[in-house]
């Protein structure tokens, strides 16, 4: 009961407007009543001013249920405003976080590794590589591994290979003693090689590089070799593969920095080296073709060499130095075994 009484209360116009509509069709079908139609228009006012008032009742209604709706939409407004403010300082918190995991990233990648693994991971920097980058002291590794084996793959493979060289300049009797000391003040006997370091020896070591070079461009044609002479001195070595850069010191045993090629800094440790190398004096090798060499050269074919390309060979250097500088080009030992 207090249901329905609930309900007719909330709906009492609509019924009373229902009952008269009834009424007033029964009247409509003839029923005959005193002062029908007195009672018909009574009926139809009572209808109209029920429909004005439930009209008023639902807009006064919808008066604070529409204050209500601005009141939410207010408060969402705010709501989202605070929220897009979040996802803002979310958003600059991710980025935070991109750039410091990519720091990350970066220095993992700068590999430490014993002076054991060197001609390891060197010997798979050569597999498949079509360059090779190198500065350091006098090439003594480039012609024992580096350069031969190099070659051979690409002949193999027949392929081009790009060799960009800078070593010491021989002829820089200075930086050449400069050198020496330095080999000397951090290893007084001979190094792996059997031999100590001399000035002569020194510049024999970077002749020989220089021959070597010449003597592996006259047997292979897709061969792109370039080199330049230093007139300062570095303690580092860098050999660049297109897989990755080593940086080693003048000791074969002692530790080295490895950065893979897909990182920031190999791509500075590149336009490092091609930027040193533009401001080395640079060796004619392309003229090495005016001075053939044998599969074993003379020691008359090595001096044409020198001559054709510009490059003195040292004061007083005897047919005995030529032969030796011949046979470090051609057999140099590996300082790594």
């Amino acid at each position: 009961m207090a249901r329905f009484a609930d309900w007719f209360g909330k709906n009492a116009d609509a019924v009373i407007a229902l009952i008269l509509a009834i009424v007033v069709a029964v009247l409509g079908l003839g029923v005959n009543l005193p002062n029908e139609t007195e009672i018909t228009n009574s009926g139809i006012l009572a209808v109209i001013g029920l429909l004005a008032t439930s009209v008023l009742r639902d807009r006064g209604r919808r008066i604070p249920v529409e204050a209500e709706v601005r009141d939410t939409l207010r408060a969402s407004s705010a709501t989202l405003s605070e929220l897009d403010a979040k996802l803002t300082h979310i958003e600059e918190f991710e980025g935070v976080l991109a750039d410091t995991k990519r720091a990350l990233d970066e220095t993992t990648v700068v590999r430490v590794i014993s002076g054991a693994q060197v001609a390891q991971v060197l010997a798979e920097a050569r597999r498949d590589t079509d360059r090779w980058f190198f500065k350091g002291g006098t090439g003594t590794y480039i012609r024992a591994r580096t350069l031969p084996e190099c070659v051979a793959a690409a002949r193999r493979e027949r392929r081009t290979l790009l060799f960009r060289l800078e070593i010491l300049d021989p002829t820089n009797v200075e930086v050449c003693e400069a050198y020496a000391r330095h080999r000397r003040s951090v290893s007084e006997g001979p190094d792996a090689t059997g031999e100590p370091w001399t000035l002569d020896r020194t510049r024999k070591e970077a002749y020989a590089t220089i021959l070597a070079a010449c003597w592996h461009k006259q047997r292979f044609a897709m061969l792109d070799i370039d080199i330049g002479l230093a007139q300062t001195m570095t303690t580092l070595r860098y050999d660049l593969a297109s897989s990755r850069v080593v940086v080693t010191r003048d000791d074969p045993r002692g530790e080295a920095l490895v950065v893979d090629s897909a990182k920031f800094y190999y791509s500075w440790v590149s336009a490092e080296l091609q930027t040193s190398l533009d401001q080395a004096r640079r060796v004619p090798v392309e003229q090495a073709r005016l001075a053939p060499l044998d599969d074993e050269p003379t020691v008359e074919e090595a001096r044409k060499l020198f001559e054709v390309i510009g490059i003195d060979l040292a004061q007083g250097c005897t047919d005995r130095d030529v032969i030796e500088i011949i046979r470090k080009a051609l057999r140099a030992k590996d300082p790594y075994e």
